[in-house]
């Protein structure tokens, strides 16, 4: 089952990101622009993963609206604009898991997010593409329902693809995720576990190598 987030944001142009990068990640989401909107929606309907809240809202705000997202044990990330030290003591001494303030990189937002739903025992921890389907509790692989036998590198490779699925992924945050060292200039090790997934997946179309950036795992 897809984790559902709750995304409560007035600014159109950052709720539709926020919300196309949840749709490549593989999130279900529901979005108001609108706090009271969101509050009599939680009135019926409570069963999200998460809330990504702004924290100037019409309506009631964030803030108020917070005290309806913990009345149904639904962890909150404050997404706002709001950069003084106040405003995030406030947010996260009420309860919030986490404080990000625009403008954000979206990447990184994904990444707080991952690491909420980890941290509260709410990550699935099932991933897909095509299909492939990768348990990242039992490390184990399939393909077409069959076991295939990967390296524990090439395993963390392709899981942090999966975790970005439809996003590029830099040598760099690849190296950082699975080697655990920053890119310090040329390196192999990234498109040699890259060629063995392709090959031992049949994902040859499905990881594109971007130029200058990195890799993105695609859906089709």
């Amino acid at each position: 089952m897809k984790n559902r987030i709750l995304i409560v944001e007035d600014d159109r142009a950052i709720s539709d990101a926020v919300a196309l990068n949840m749709q490549f990640v593989g999130y279900d989401y529901m979005v108001f622009d609108d706090g009271e909107k969101a509050a009599s929606c939680l009135a019926t309907d409570h069963a999200f993963d998460l809330a990504i809240l702004d924290i100037m809202l019409p309506g009631i705000n964030g803030f108020e609206l917070f005290s309806y997202t913990e009345k149904y044990n639904i962890p909150v990330i404050y997404m706002t604009a709001k950069t003084d030290a106040a405003s995030e003591i406030k947010g996260l001494r009420d309860g919030a898991e986490d404080y990000i303030v625009k403008p954000f990189d979206m990447l990184a937002l994904m990444v707080r997010i991952e690491k909420v739903l980890k941290r509260t025992g709410r990550l699935n921890t099932v991933y897909r593409v095509r299909d492939i389907e990768l348990n990242s509790e039992t490390r184990v692989v399939t393909k077409a329902g069959r076991a295939v036998e990967l390296q524990p590198l090439e395993f963390d490779v392709l899981l942090t693809l999966l975790k970005n699925k439809n996003l590029t992924v830099s040598r760099e945050q690849l190296l950082s995720d699975v080697w655990g060292y920053e890119y310090t200039g040329e390196t192999r090790a990234v498109d040699v576990k890259i060629s063995s997934l392709r090959k031992k997946l049949n994902l040859g179309d499905a990881i594109r190598a971007i130029p200058k950036l990195g890799y993105r795992l695609e859906e089709r």
